[in-house]
């Protein structure tokens, strides 16, 4: 008999941002007059830097010619780019990365939400509280989640380490042992960040208990200070139980052309001594046709003298905004994180509101549309995400409306 995949039907209502985008489209239906300013999704607003826009024409001209045009990729992706990943990423701030550790792809949620099947079904993850959902939903479709208890919007068998006011939103070494432990730094929902000293914690804990950390670190082009690591393979012994996601969307505006990376190195093993660069490697070939050619040279094009000029002026013009919104924000007397080495601004709802009661408040009151805290996980209730990804423009208009609300 043919039956649904239980796992996935365990999954509570609709994914996070489909859910948003269902309440928005509502909203307008009703309201059509409404000028709604989204600081929700972290999608980018900026156009493709010049140098990336170049790189695509001279990639399509290739591929109208018969002596230079392109088919499939090559499974672990073209060497030009991931040379070019080697040296500027990792060679250059003194982490030696092979080539054939290097995978590229259309994107570190695809690879984080697609990490996990080389691994049992029965391994206990750990995540940051609160925390990226695709971490936690992609898991209960592999079912190693256990039950969900919506009054707590969590999972019986998912160790949650809370990030709170208390200990600057940075989870802290877990009671229970697990064997995969997500880290995202900077940190999404929250922005925060951890110093190389205290990722050099997690690293010997791991190594220690023979854990895997898969390290998201698609934010790291955001990072302004200078004791930030921007990879976990700063970090002494990190090669032995580390996988790092890399993403295009945010450091170069690659959200609608779709790039990423994820390296594992080759000296990285379970406890049986399988290599798990191979099995990714075996997965990557079976399952993922690769990155289009004009995209991956588009890519290579990030690296260069002038798109590493331009790409920082996007970074800055991003920061720019989150600057904005904080200081907006706590002069309207709101509690304000973030916005400092990632471009999310984190604030506590006021007047004792639900993430989601300030959602629908802020939606109805001020036609903004920002993220529900609760949405990332337990501990986010009570807090709510504004991305500093809009136009300045907008992130203006929508912080003088924030001021003019009575809350």
């Amino acid at each position: 008999m043919l039956r649904a995949n239980e796992d996935y039907l365990k999954l509570p209502g609709s994914y996070l941002f489909s859910n948003i985008a269902k309440k928005v489209a509502a909203f307008k239906e009703k309201n059509p007059d409404a000028e709604v300013i989204s600081l929700g999704i972290g999608d980018v607003t900026q156009p493709l830097a010049p140098a990336v826009i170049e790189a695509l024409h001279k990639a399509v001209d290739e591929m109208a010619d018969a002596e230079t045009f392109k088919g499939y990729a090559p499974d672990l992706g073209y060497e030009f780019l991931r040379k070019a990943i080697r040296e500027n990423d990792y060679k250059k701030r003194g982490v030696d990365i092979a080539l054939d550790e290097i995978f590229i792809s259309d994107g570190a949620k695809s690879d984080s939400g697609n990490i996990q099947e080389i691994f049992t079904k029965d391994v206990k993850i750990a995540v940051c509280d609160p925390v990226y959902p695709v971490y936690v939903d992609t898991n209960v479709m592999s079912g190693r989640t256990g039950t969900y208890d919506p009054e707590t919007e969590s999972w019986s068998d998912v160790i949650y380490m809370p990030c709170k006011k208390e200990n600057n939103f940075a989870p802290q070494i877990p009671d229970e042992k697990p064997d995969l432990i997500y880290l995202c730094f900077p940190n999404n929902p929250t922005g925060s960040t951890i110093t190389k000293d205290e990722l050099q914690k997690w690293v010997d804990y791991a190594n220690e208990v023979k854990a895997v950390i898969i390290y998201d670190a698609a934010y790291e082009a955001y990072i302004s200070e200078e004791n930030v690591p921007h990879t976990i393979y700063e970090c002494e012994g990190a090669k032995t139980c580390a996988i790092e996601l890399r993403s295009f969307s945010k450091n170069a505006g690659f959200t609608g052309t779709r790039l990423g990376f994820t390296v594992i190195p080759k000296e990285l093993k379970d406890e049986d001594g399988v290599e798990l660069n191979a099995l990714w490697a075996r997965r990557h070939g079976t399952k993922f046709n690769g990155a289009p050619y004009i995209i991956q040279k588009a890519g290579e094009a990030v690296y260069s003298e002038e798109g590493q000029k331009q790409t920082k002026e996007q970074v800055a013009y991003y920061m720019e905004n989150a600057k904005i919104i904080v200081e907006g924000l706590k002069s309207a007397g709101f509690n304000v994180s973030g916005g400092i080495n990632a471009p999310y601004v984190w604030l506590e709802t006021p007047n004792n509101m639900t993430s989601w009661e300030f959602f629908d408040y802020l939606l109805e009151e001020a036609n903004i549309v920002g993220t529900p805290g609760s949405g990332f996980g337990p501990s986010g209730e009570g807090y709510f995400r504004l991305t500093a990804f809009g136009s300045r423009e907008n992130t203006i208009k929508a912080i003088e409306r924030i001021k003019k609300l009575s809350v």
